[in-house]
């Protein structure tokens, strides 16, 4: 009898949870703002960036010369800065004012510009000859293919000039050689091999963007109840005796049943389908996702206690995208900020999951040499989950309160 009672028990735990899943299910679905940030917005986002830096590593980039050295030296230079596939010398110009001019219409993207002095402060020995580069910063990839192309072959003249300098001075070239270049080295892109900031952004974009989609969904539901007045909600089944933890793991539920199956075809799919880095085990990046979404939902969950109305969720997701984004050591070196800024970014699951992210689908590394990430993911789905109840199991008493003073 006791045992009959307990699995009756069991069974009618199971039954609310499952109640509350389905029920938290229908809201979303009949949410026509929230369908379009779950489904629209987590799968077009990765696809329409992925299209912005598909070319990430652009060629041929039209560039003006201003040369007013005009001897040997400098059209060495620009014979070899012309070969290199970045860019394409498209106009000579005999003064910065009309290179500037092409450069505000966009028919080119930079300027090299020689002194008249050039050549006689390269032959002297003494003096430090310059040449001044101007990059169009509109676009970062045209600053890089100019930038990086110009600096190559700068390099390469340098090690040239000196090489010709020792032999002037008696050394024969294979030693002069050695003087200039004592330890040869070869240059090896291990985990970013085109260069380019496809390979070594969208990955991380992929991961923030099903940070802020669940965050900005969840508190569109949260602030839809408030705007309503009915925080109950919030709470599907505690009218009829569901507890707070059955209530948030049915919730819960639902979000992961949704986001699993997104968050899938985001991590696996779009890298593969446009050639991004995807060299670690699908398994591995799927058993990252479950606790990361676990901790992105409960913390989503937690910070909806506190949204007041529908807006306040697109407000949130665009003031922390790119805080997230800079914190998470993705665009800037985290080793680089206060520390302050650098503790604070552990407090969220993005800066785990992107890092763990990172580690496996861009650099191979298996779930073991990722524990850290891993680990610090669970945890912080417990802590989240432990607030979440406490959030909710508030906002119970707090409703409980305020029915009992109207009435």
């Amino acid at each position: 009898m006791k045992l009959s009672r307990l699995l009756y028990s069991k069974w009618l735990k199971v039954q609310e949870t499952w109640s509350v899943f389905t029920g938290e299910l229908l809201r979303i679905f009949h949410d026509p703002g929230v369908i379009v940030i779950f489904f629209v917005a987590t799968l077009a986002y990765p696809i329409l960036y992925s299209f912005i830096y598909w070319n990430d590593n652009i060629q041929n980039v039209p560039v003006a010369v201003v040369d007013m050295s005009g001897s040997p030296e400098s059209r060495n230079f620009l014979h070899r800065w012309n070969a290199t596939p970045d860019i394409t010398i498209t106009h000579h110009c005999i003064s910065m004012a009309e290179a500037e001019q092409l450069l505000r219409a966009q028919k080119v993207h930079g300027i090299i510009y020689f002194p008249s002095d050039y050549a006689e402060c390269l032959n002297s020995g003494l003096k430090t000859a310059h040449i001044s580069l101007y990059c169009d910063m509109s676009s970062f990839l045209y600053m890089k293919a100019v930038y990086l192309s110009c600096n190559r072959v700068m390099l390469e003249d340098m090690s040239r000039i000196q090489v010709d300098r020792y032999e002037a001075m008696g050394y024969d070239k294979q030693f002069s050689w050695q003087l200039v270049q004592a330890a040869p080295y070869t240059e090896t892109a291990l985990f970013c091999e085109s260069g380019g900031y496809a390979s070594f952004l969208i990955p991380a974009v992929l991961m923030l963007i099903l940070h802020q989609t669940l965050l900005f969904g969840i508190c569109m539901l949260g602030g839809t109840a408030r705007e309503e007045n009915n925080e109950l909600f919030l709470l599907p089944g505690r009218r009829r005796g569901y507890s707070v933890l059955r209530i948030t793991l049915g919730r819960s539920a639902a979000y992961f049943l949704i986001y699993f199956a997104l968050g899938a075809l985001v991590l696996l799919v779009v890298p593969r389908l446009f050639n991004l880095p995807h060299i670690g085990a699908p398994i591995a990046v799927l058993k990252l996702l479950v606790p990361y979404l676990l901790a992105v939902i409960y913390f989503s969950m937690s910070v909806s206690a506190f949204i007041r109305n529908r807006e306040s969720g697109m407000v949130l997701l665009i003031s922390t995208s790119l805080i997230f984004l800079f914190i998470a050591g993705v665009s800037w070196p985290q080793q680089m900020l206060p520390d302050a800024w650098r503790y604070l970014s552990y407090a969220f699951p993005y800066t785990w999951g992107v890092h763990g992210f990172l580690h496996i689908n861009s650099m191979g590394a298996t779930l073991e040499t990722t524990a850290r990430e891993y680990t610090a993911l669970w945890l912080q789905a417990g802590v989240y989950f432990i607030t979440t109840c406490a959030m909710l199991w508030i906002t119970g008493v707090l409703h409980d309160k305020k029915t009992a003073l109207n009435k």
